[in-house]
C-alpha cells in the first residue's frame, strides 16, 4: 500500500470562456453532500504513530554501558502511540547491585512510566539470573494479549507478542504483533509461517494490523512470504523500494527491523535522527505514521 498522497493543488479543471450561470439548488445540495461525505471520511480515519526498537537489554553495543534511562528519554521524544520493544529485561538478580542506575522495576514498566498507561510483556528467554522478551507499550487500552512461543530448537528463544488495542469510537480493534525472529534462516522461515498462522487464526480479516520488530531478515526473504501468507506489506519497502538499514546502529548496513501493516488507509515512514540513537543500542529504531 502506498504512502500518504495528496492531490496536486496546482491541477485545475478546464473551464469554458463563457460566464458561469448561477448555481442551482441541486448544485448546492450536491456540494453539501460532497462536503459532508468528505468530513465523514476524515472522521473515520485515525493516525497512529508506532515505534519499534531492539533495546539490547538496556546496554550499548558490546554491553559496554547500561543506558536504559537515557534510552527512555529518547523513546519519549518520538511521541509514539504504540511502541514495540525487543530484548526487554523482565528481571535480573545481579545487575541491580552492579549498576547504580539499574531500575528496581521490570524494564518495560520503567520505560512505560506515566507516558504509556498500558503495556504487555512476553517472556521468551528464562535463565538462572533472570529473563527477557518482547514488550508493547500503548497509549490505547490493551484489551487482551498473548505471547506465542515460536522457538524452534537450541538456545534461541523467540516469541510473537500479540496485543489487541481498543481505539475509542472504533468498532474494530487495532491488532499489534511484536516480533523477534531467529538468527538462523531456516528457523526464521518456520517462524514466519507461524506468524501467518497467528494472523489467519486470531485476527479478524477486516481488522487493522501492525506487525513490527526485529526480523533478522538480512537476506530479505520476508517480503514475499508475509505478503502471500498474511497480506502484510512493509512501510519502508512501499515508500522507498527496500527496507531501512538498522544494524549496527552506529553505521547501519543490514536491513533487519521492519514495520508491516494490513488494512491501513495509508502509511509513511518517520525520519529519526542518527543521534542519540546511534549509541543507545546495537539496532537503530524505526518509526511510522499509520492511518487506519
Amino acid at each position: 500500500m502506498p504512502p500518504f498522497e495528496l492531490l496536486d493543488p496546482s491541477v485545475k479543471s478546464k473551464k469554458s470562456k463563457t460566464a458561469p450561470s448561477a448555481p442551482s439548488l441541486d448544485a448546492d445540495a450536491d456540494a453539501r453532500v460532497e462536503a459532508e461525505s468528505a468530513l465523514a471520511a476524515a472522521a473515520k480515519s485515525f493516525s497512529v504513530k508506532v515505534l519499534t526498537v531492539n533495546i539490547h537489554k538496556g546496554f550499548t553495543f558490546f554491553n559496554r554501558k547500561f543506558i536504559l534511562p537515557e534510552l527512555r528519554e529518547a523513546v519519549r521524544k518520538i511521541g509514539a502511540d504504540v511502541v514495540f520493544l525487543q530484548e526487554v529485561t523482565g528481571s535480573h538478580s545481579q545487575h541491580g547491585a552492579k549498576f547504580d542506575n539499574y531500575p528496581d522495576t521490570p524494564h518495560y514498566e520503567f520505560l512505560a512510566d506515566s507516558i504509556w498507561p498500558d503495556f504487555a510483556y512476553g517472556r521468551n528467554a528464562v535463565y538462572d539470573k533472570g529473563d527477557h522478551g518482547n514488550a508493547v507499550m500503548s497509549k490505547f487500552p490493551i484489551v487482551s494479549f498473548k505471547n506465542h512461543d515460536v522457538s524452534i530448537s537450541g538456545p534461541e528463544r523467540r516469541g510473537l507478542l500479540h496485543c489487541e488495542l481498543a481505539i475509542e469510537g472504533r468498532s474494530v480493534n487495532l491488532h499489534a504483533v511484536c516480533v523477534h525472529l531467529s538468527l538462523i534462516e531456516a528457523h526464521r522461515t518456520l517462524q514466519m509461517d507461524r506468524l501467518c498462522q497467528l494472523v489467519s487464526t486470531f485476527i479478524p480479516p477486516q481488522a487493522p494490523l501492525v506487525v513490527a520488530g526485529d526480523f533478522n531478515d538480512w537476506r530479505h526473504r520476508a517480503k514475499d512470504q508475509l505478503a502471500l501468507g498474511a497480506g502484510l506489506h512493509e512501510v519502508f519497502v512501499q515508500a522507498h523500494g527496500q527496507p531501512a538499514r538498522t544494524f549496527p546502529a552506529r553505521k547501519p548496513l543490514l536491513r533487519l527491523d521492519r514495520i508491516y501493516v494490513r488494512n491501513a488507509v495509508g502509511h509513511k515512514p518517520v525520519v529519526l535522527p542518527h543521534k542519540p540513537w546511534s549509541h543507545l543500542s546495537d539496532h537503530a529504531p524505526l518509526a511510522a505514521e499509520i492511518e487506519i
